[in-house]
């Protein structure tokens, strides 16, 4: 049975990329209880097929699914232009898609930084340069980007990552400020939740993993779509038409003072 929210997403059309599984999958499916339509942008096209018949059995709402690679400008454009001329709209981006590996900082090569810069930071900019004018025309938009405790706190031996997030952080914050005159809002959140990807990672390292949970003052991992998707459909609404620039850490409270994250890597 489907719960009964408020609907604040009705009539609303959401963009969320690596929307397929994990923090993306949960939000996709929590703005769908609020009566969104869904353009699911993913790599992996099983995983999104998959996850847009869940979105319309589910939820009853409209969803769409484009394969896109977000580290190419082309089909991130394509994925813009996908929501307007199938949905008819774009009215909330949500770049969730992002990857990390761990790798001592002196090792980096400057392919790994160009990787991560381009899954982690250019296809956010790629996406929101695209949706703008959309938006602007509108006088109303939502960008919600996701973040990272990793970069926040300089964890350690993911520096692409960190400076990815990081540098995103920083776009979201400019473009709140130049953009909040047209109605639109920007802002950034940084989860820590159960993944997929995030499950196999700890897994392979499990002392770290133990370390963590004693240091999140909730104690235990946030939930994808309770959590995160609850913060995220907040942001997308009108309710928080004057919440503009501002990361929203939805960790258990983990960013007050940081956590034990030093993962095994090689020398």
């Amino acid at each position: 049975m489907v719960e009964k929210l408020g609907r604040r997403l009705e009539g609303r059309v959401a963009i969320v990329t690596g929307g397929g599984q994990g923090v993306g999958r949960g939000i996709a499916r929590r703005f769908a209880r609020e009566g969104a339509a869904i353009l699911l942008a993913q790599r992996n096209a099983e995983n999104g097929r998959q996850a847009v018949a869940e979105l319309r059995s589910d939820f009853g709402i409209e969803a769409i699914f484009v394969k896109t690679d977000v580290t190419v400008r082309e089909q991130v454009d394509a994925m813009i232009a996908a929501a307007v001329e199938q949905l008819g709209s774009i009215d909330i981006l949500v770049n969730n898609a992002g990857g990390s590996f761990p790798k001592r900082l002196e090792n980096h090569t400057d392919e790994d930084m160009g990787q991560g810069l381009d899954l982690n930071f250019w296809s956010s900019f790629w996406a929101m340069r695209a949706a703008f004018p959309y938006m602007k025309a509108k006088k109303w938009g939502r960008v919600i980007n996701l973040g990272s405790l990793n970069g926040v706190n300089a964890h350690m031996f993911t520096a692409q990552y960190n400076i990815g997030k990081e540098a995103v952080r920083a776009l979201t914050r400019t473009a709140a400020v130049e953009w909040g005159p047209h109605g639109i809002t920007s802002n950034i959140i940084c989860p820590a939740v159960s993944s997929p990807a995030g499950d196999i990672y700890m897994a392979a390292n499990p002392e770290m993993m133990k370390a963590i949970l004693q240091q999140i003052p909730r104690g235990k991992m946030g939930d994808a779509e309770a959590d995160v998707g609850g913060v995220a459909a907040f942001l997308a609404s009108d309710d928080a038409a004057h919440v503009n620039g501002t990361t929203q850490f939805v960790d258990g409270g983990s960013h007050v003072n940081g956590v034990a994250w030093r993962p095994d890597v090689e020398d």
